[in-house]
């Protein structure tokens, strides 16, 4: 594949600004289809404004955003986010939907969906994340935590978008929870192909999961690589420590 096609998100030399602060720095950054990449660093350093500039949650003051070949400041940015996966930590399902409901909400903006179709659509997700399909007539409260993120992955997988992004998708479940659900998004990629950033505070998760890791420092990346290449090759304490805590 030429390397031009196989990029489906490029951030040139974006700068984002709360307030007065620049929260991030001329950044840039290209993903490849298929990638699983990354973003580890202490908080405040940037990572979630940095995802959220891929959807166009964020829009930078200085620089560009293209995904899948389109500048975000340009298109239909309703349209894009339909198109991209979102899961974050808690997973925010509606509360007073059913899981299949909560599944199927943004294929239904789309489209209208026969009840036999949402059910079809509703299971076939559930199976993907290894969650029963009798579970798809609950309500969130009736959830546990886990089967709780799991139907936000799920939900984000509905509408088989080609990118998901993930914001610490699996930082408010038990231990034991979290290694099950790295496994399943080991699985899933492998399944689908689809191309994953995601946010973490946890080294041996990202060593764990990524492809690429990207170690952000106030506002900048201040250094990326495989795990080999980090372990092997750390450019300065502040990764050092950050790699071997």
């Amino acid at each position: 594949m030429n390397k031009e096609n196989s990029v489906v998100i490029e951030i040139r030399n974006c700068t984002a600004v709360y307030g007065k602060n620049r929260v991030l720095r001329e950044v840039s950054l290209t993903v490849d289809k298929g990638e699983f990449v990354v973003i580890i660093g202490p908080s405040g350093c940037g990572k979630t404004t940095l995802l959220k500039m891929m959807n166009g949650l964020v829009a930078p003051v200085k620089g560009e955003v293209i995904v899948n070949g389109e500048n975000l400041s340009q298109g239909d940015l309703t349209a894009l986010r339909r198109r991209i996966g979102y899961a974050v930590q808690g997973a925010k399902l509606f509360p007073h939907m059913t899981v299949e409901d909560n599944i199927c909400y943004v294929p239904c903006l789309e489209r209208k969906m026969s009840r036999e179709e949402k059910r079809a659509l509703a299971e076939k997700m559930l199976d993907l994340v290894e969650i029963p399909a009798e579970l798809a007539g609950r309500f969130p409260r009736q959830l546990s935590g886990g089967q709780k993120q799991r139907v936000g992955i799920a939900r984000a997988m509905a509408f088989e978008p080609e990118i998901l992004l993930m914001d610490e998708p699996f930082g408010a479940v038990d231990e034991i929870t979290r290694r099950t659900l790295q496994e399943e998004m080991q699985s899933l990629r492998q399944k689908t192909g689809i191309t994953i950033v995601f946010i973490t505070h946890d080294i041996e998760e990202a060593f764990k999961l990524g492809s690429r890791i990207l170690i952000m420092k106030d506002g900048i990346i201040w250094q990326e690589g495989a795990k080999e290449e980090l372990l092997s090759n750390p450019k300065d304490e502040f990764v050092r420590r950050l790699i071997c805590r």
